[in-house]
């Protein structure tokens, strides 16, 4: 699907994205603080539509934005909003959590099925303009299987890393099909439609990605403490592999993972792009 058919609030929500990532850049790259019309200025903008294209992908000003960005934001949802997996399943599946609210089903395949590497298997793909850029959707009659983002690593890299997840399975590309659950996910579809996910892992992993879905927006956890989740608390090496093959970007969220010193660690699709959505996700809990 080329950018001229999609809807125009999927155009805006991607054009906004690409504004904040430039953004993001430039905030890394400063000293101090940078100013509303310094950033402005930076990307040939005047200060009122950089402001109302912030407002609008976030809801907060850059200048509060910068303070989400900043490098100790992370250490602080550590210390302010870590919490136990078991509290976040009960928080997160009443209703508090868009996600939570769209995600409460979920399937996963049989082991058996897994080894075989996803032969006979049927996954429709297409590309889509998310919040967070341009994204590579994969799903079966299920739901959606894949997610990644390509605005760090490029659309060659992130079309072979979901297709080396299940290379026997046969590929076929139809974005129309998908398109309904990709917008109920980004909450640009109307109310009620939901966005199934299809779990497609080793056993181990899915326990992993499902204690992943227990976590509330704005909150974050560690390794180890999903390592304590899924009862094996001395797997944390093993769970930090599961948490860097989850297929399923930001829906299944393995950016609210940081480690137990509260640095980011590592992320499939770029740093930057983990910090946005912390970040993202922070302002907006904090604006409710």
């Amino acid at each position: 699907m080329n950018k001229a058919s999609l809807p125009p609030d999927t155009m805006q929500a991607h054009y906004h994205y690409g504004v904040m990532r430039r953004a993001i850049t430039l905030i890394d790259a400063a000293d101090a603080p940078l100013t509303l019309e310094a950033l402005a200025a930076e990307m040939g903008m005047s200060a009122a539509h950089f402001q109302r294209v912030f407002s609008a992908w976030v809801g907060v000003s850059p200048k509060r934005y910068q303070q989400y960005l900043a490098l100790g934001h992370a250490k602080s949802l550590l210390r302010e909003r870590f919490t136990t997996l078991e509290a976040s399943h009960a928080v997160g599946l009443s209703g508090t959590g868009r996600l939570h609210d769209l995600f409460v089903r979920w399937e996963a395949m049989s082991p058996g099925d897994f080894a075989k590497g996803g032969a006979g298997l049927e996954i429709d793909w297409g590309w889509f303009d998310t919040p967070f850029g341009r994204a590579l959707v994969m799903g079966t009659d299920k739901g959606m299987c894949g997610l990644a983002f390509a605005a760090e690593m490029g659309e060659d890299a992130a079309m072979a890393d979901l297709r080396s997840r299940w290379p026997a399975a046969t590929y076929r590309e139809d974005g129309a099909r998908l398109r309904v659950w990709v917008d109920a996910a980004f909450g640009l579809g109307d109310a009620g439609e939901t966005a199934p996910l299809a779990l497609i892992g080793a056993p181990f992993q899915i326990k992993v990605w499902e204690a992943l879905l227990r976590l509330s927006e704005g909150h974050v956890t560690t390794y180890g403490e999903i390592a304590q989740a899924v009862g094996n608390p001395r797997a944390v090496r093993a769970v930090g592999t599961a948490v860097g093959h989850n297929p399923i970007g930001y829906l299944i969220p393995c950016h609210r993972v940081l480690r137990a010193t509260g640095e980011l660690g590592g992320y499939r699709w770029g740093l930057p792009l983990k910090r946005a959505m912390l970040a993202y996700e922070g302002a907006r809990a904090d604006s409710v």
